[in-house]
């Protein structure tokens, strides 16, 4: 569109322009900030770990490579065990897929390789599929007379039903990963139907969570699952646009954002940079966004859902004193990810008292301070060798400012609580510093349950709040007091139902139909048995 304008929602299965796929062939596969401490158990990480993110670019006679690594910069925070870029330049796919940071994996020779003014990227943690070179993404499938390539952010909860039935219908994997499966599914829908009706019948298939980036040779394309688990938003450029997983990607390129991709949304963006098509491919009544992307994933600047993460952040502080506010002589962040919400919370507590009176002249309220200076060179703390020396490296990567704490009544702030581990050390690292009384306030309720949706969550067994009341907890972790923030609240200053949230890790019931658990609406997962494809075809 040459105004650059997003299309009237076109009628679902009719191919955008210069959209539409060749004739192929069967495929051939080719081969929080997050800032909390890892707590020290035996080699997985212990806190939750980030998810991946992705992008995608269409410019108006401009090379994407560089677009794309800014972007993945922007990124960054969301995986850091691979980053990979896929461009095209209108007759080839060009690809560069490492292991490692943004930084270590794009040299000036790699980004001059990648041509062409339309691509995708990817960072990646691994939720699903190995820590190795070929789970690493963007995944690409070559075709006959075309080139696929697919980066994936979530977690399929169906990818073992899926690649079974493709492996018997002749489809060779390289990994077991399920962006793999999402890419052959789509690749075999794509040798019946053009690429709209390839995507919906892709959709129709698949179970779980995702945001996805496609290139279908030069065109780049966008779909986020039904419930909008995963974030994912589209902006304007210059000379183009962006599709990003967070917004803080768009403000890197100096663009502007338009809106978020919606729940079922397909976007075809066009391949010279001058707009994008809207298909809304699946329409269902209610969402499952991750309250997660606000509580930690995300980064503070950027907007997910129509909200400012820093302000929903600061805003759940605030509740967080309105529901277990404890007077003492300071607030403490972790740094970084406790630190909006302590910011909210001794705002709110400089307003009122914890008993919700408003402070009497003369009482200045609770100090907010930076009572920690964390060392950023300092690595993850469960590879340590020895228990004594993970316990010795949250002091290495946390020490406290005395002057701050000594003589103090201390409230420390966090986003969350996993194993227990760290908080406990946390505590102990204060009291030794000379605080008088240490009381803790997270800024979520409690997870009692793993995730299934993308984030490397830990079991049950080897979740604190999994067994254990609120008193048991502060308990462990020799916690003054201890206090969560409620589901009621997070939902309020979301301005969402529960129903439109993702809330498994805390309730125990999903918004998937996942074996072995309860969910928390009628849903249930598509049947992957039927060879012919015809339920996959009954909605084209």
């Amino acid at each position: 569109m040459p105004d650059g304008r997003e299309s009237p929602n076109p009628t679902p299965g009719r191919a955008a322009t210069n959209s539409e796929p060749t004739d192929t062939t069967a495929p051939h596969a080719e081969p929080p900030d997050a800032t909390s401490i890892a707590e020290p158990t035996g080699g997985v990480a212990a806190g939750p770990t980030e998810k991946c993110g992705v992008v995608g670019v269409a410019l108006d006679d401009r090379a994407a490579a560089r677009p794309l690594y800014y972007s993945l910069y922007a990124l960054q925070h969301r995986g850091q065990e691979s980053a990979g870029i896929v461009t095209h330049d209108g007759f080839q796919q060009h690809s560069h897929v490492e292991m490692g940071l943004v930084g270590d994996a794009f040299d000036e020779a790699d980004l001059d390789s990648l041509a062409g003014a339309t691509g995708i990227g990817h960072v990646r943690y691994p939720t699903s599929g190995g820590v190795n070179t070929c789970c690493a993404q963007p995944f690409s499938v070559s075709f006959k007379s075309g080139s696929l390539g697919l980066s994936h952010n979530g977690n399929l909860v169906n990818a073992d039903e899926l690649r079974a039935e493709l492996a018997e219908l002749g489809h060779a994997f390289t990994s077991n990963g399920d962006t793999e499966v999402i890419a052959h599914e789509l690749a075999r829908n794509l040798l019946e139907a053009d690429l709209v009706r390839a995507v919906k019948r892709t959709m129709n298939r698949i179970h779980g969570s995702y945001s996805l980036t496609i290139m279908h040779d030069e065109t780049v394309l966008a779909v986020r699952d039904p419930q909008g688990n995963r974030p994912l938003c589209i902006g304007e450029l210059a000379d183009g646009y962006v599709v990003a997983s967070e917004s803080a990607a768009i403000d890197t390129l100096g663009g502007d954002l338009v809106r978020d991709v919606r729940p079922g949304e397909l976007v075809v963006l066009d391949p010279n940079g001058t707009g994008f098509e809207s298909y809304q491919l699946v329409d269902q009544e209610t969402t499952a966004h991750c309250f997660f992307e606000h509580i930690y994933f995300a980064r503070p600047d950027s907007i997910v859902d129509d909200t400012l993460v820093y302000e929903a952040r600061r805003n759940l502080g605030r509740k967080l004193w309105a529901e277990s506010g404890v007077e003492t002589d300071v607030v403490l962040p972790v740094p970084d990810s406790g630190r909006s919400f302590a910011s909210g919370y001794a705002d709110a507590a400089n307003e009122t008292t914890a008993g919700g009176e408003p402070r009497p002249d003369g009482d200045s309220g609770v100090e907010f301070a930076e009572g920690l200076m964390k060392n950023r060179y300092v690595g993850r703390t469960f590879i340590m060798p020895t228990q004594d020396e993970r316990e010795r490296a949250v002091r290495l990567k946390l020490n406290p400012i005395r002057s701050t704490i000594e003589g103090q009544s201390v409230t420390i702030i966090d986003d969350s609580i996993v194993r227990g581990t760290t908080s406990r050390q946390l505590v102990s690292l204060l009291k030794d510093a000379g605080a008088e009384e240490v009381h803790v306030r997270i800024g979520a309720p409690p997870i009692v349950a793993p995730c299934y949706m993308g984030i490397d969550m830990a079991s049950r067994d080897e979740l604190i709040a999994a067994d254990r009341s609120v008193e048991e907890i502060r308990e462990e972790i020799d916690a003054d007091s201890l206090g969560y923030l409620s589901i009621d609240a997070v939902a309020e200053v979301l301005d969402a139902s529960r129903l439109d949230l993702c809330l498994g890790c805390v309730t125990g019931e999903y918004p998937y139909d996942i074996d072995g658990e309860a969910t928390d609406r009628d849903v249930q997962r598509p049947v992957i048995d039927d060879r012919d494809g015809s339920a996959a075809r009954a909605d084209d």
